[in-house]
């Protein structure tokens, strides 16, 4: 008997996870729940749900769900809501997968006051939270995380993080997704609550969403920031994308716990990117990844040492293997258009954010149906979010060099 799940928010990034959940060999029952309805009926009508899902199962609000027998809640709501519904979900008995970023809100303080709330919920109730970071499982982090655990780096030296997302970008409009956001009903509220932080004079900041780019350094060092420095570039022609935001570009530097140096970016106004707009660099005393590109010296003592050796290596050389059946699962719901036979000549591709989604998939049901922590655990993920709100606080104060607060590892 698989395990059962409720898929909370079915908007465009919902529905993006919601045939992968749905797929899974683990997972024997799926509860629908959205505000809206006409987005429920799009997958209860769906031939494709109905092994899986009941009539019975479709839920307009989240205190609803959380009263359902489910083993777990994937939450893909609005930014702002998803700290509290994590806590609601787990305090009903649900173990929950929340889409990043575990808050997004103006205050710095308030966010890490949430990372409390969340670890002592986790700790209180016993559940599983999940972070839907897609940088953890990009196919270059995959690649470096294994290179990590043979000791191929050496000794973590210098580590770079960055996501340059300006905000007329090409293929994701920012002010785009802000008008979506805020056209829905929650969104509508939201606006309510954005002004209380307004008269208050708290401004947000890019380095509130910080995952994409504190993710890497972090999960592939399994190392955690302890100072930061960072500064701050300020809109210069009053642009009202960033009226509600102190800075639309900082770039911090940490001292981190291993003894690296790591430099984070967190941009949305600048014209481009040095290379991918989401990516990272680590530089080992062995081993280095840049650009996809794996470097290694061949050092094994002071006296020992060859030509540097230069890998450049494919995206599918660098993914980690997902289980057959899984894969088998997932193209099917990838590619439900076709017939068996169609189906048969498809290989299956790893698609979303870097092919980021089946893994993020699969590694949240497998914890949930094995009993065990999920990779990115709140713990891992408060060390993404500190990052980002000691660096604003930093880029604030003029550079003040910071403290990082730090939860600890996850509970074996």
């Amino acid at each position: 008997m698989g395990i059962s799940i409720g898929l909370v928010g079915l908007g465009d990034f919902g529905s993006a996870f919601a045939d992968l959940f749905k797929s899974h060999p683990s997972v024997s029952r799926v509860a629908l729940c959205d505000r809206e309805p006409e987005r429920i009926a799009k997958f209860a009508n769906d031939p494709f749900f109905q092994d899986k899902f009941n009539t019975n199962d479709a839920y307009d609000s989240l205190d609803d769900i959380c009263k359902a027998d489910l083993d777990a809640i994937v939450l893909i709501t609005q930014p702002w809501l998803h700290a509290p519904q994590c806590i609601q979900a787990m305090e009903s008995g649900k173990h929950v997968y929340s889409a990043v970023p575990i808050i997004s809100i103006p205050d710095g303080t308030e966010i890490l006051d949430w990372c409390d709330k969340l670890v002592d919920t986790c700790k209180s109730t016993g559940q599983y939270y999940m972070l839907g970071e897609t940088t953890y499982y990009r196919p270059k982090t995959m690649f470096c995380r294994r290179k990590a655990a043979e000791g191929a780096f050496g000794d973590f030296v210098y580590a770079e993080g960055e996501y340059f997302h300006d905000v007329d970008n090409d293929g994701c409009s920012l002010r785009g997704v802000w008008d979506h956001r805020t056209a829905s009903v929650s969104g509508q509220e939201w606006l309510k609550i954005l002004q209380t932080y307004t008269d208050r004079n708290i401004k947000s900041s890019p380095m509130h969403y910080p995952t994409h780019s504190t993710c890497g350094p972090v999960a592939v060092m399994n190392a955690h920031a302890e100072k930061v420095t960072a500064y701050g570039y300020r809109n210069q022609n009053n642009d009202p994308y960033f009226a509600h935001n102190e800075f639309s570009n900082v770039t911090a530097l940490y001292q981190m716990s291993n003894g690296a140096t790591a430099r984070v970016c967190e941009y949305r106004e600048v014209a481009g990117s040095i290379a991918e707009g989401e990516t990272f660099r680590i530089l080992g005393t062995k081993g280095t990844f840049v650009e996809d590109v794996w470097k290694e010296n061949g050092r094994t003592t002071i006296d020992t040492y060859s030509s540097l050796k230069k890998i450049s290596l494919t995206k599918e050389e660098m993914r980690d293997t997902l289980p057959e059946e899984v894969k088998k699962c997932f193209k099917a719901a990838m590619n439900k258009n076709l017939n068996a036979s169609e189906l048969h000549s498809v290989d299956f591709q790893a698609t979303g954010h870097g092919g980021s989604h089946p893994y993020l998939v699969n590694e949240f049901v497998d914890a949930v149906a094995n009993n065990r922590q999920p990779a990115i655990n709140i713990w891992e993920a408060a060390r993404y979010m500190a990052m980002g709100v000691m660096a604003q606080k930093s880029s604030i104060k003029d550079g003040e060099r910071l403290s990082v607060p730090d939860w600890g590892d996850a509970p074996k």
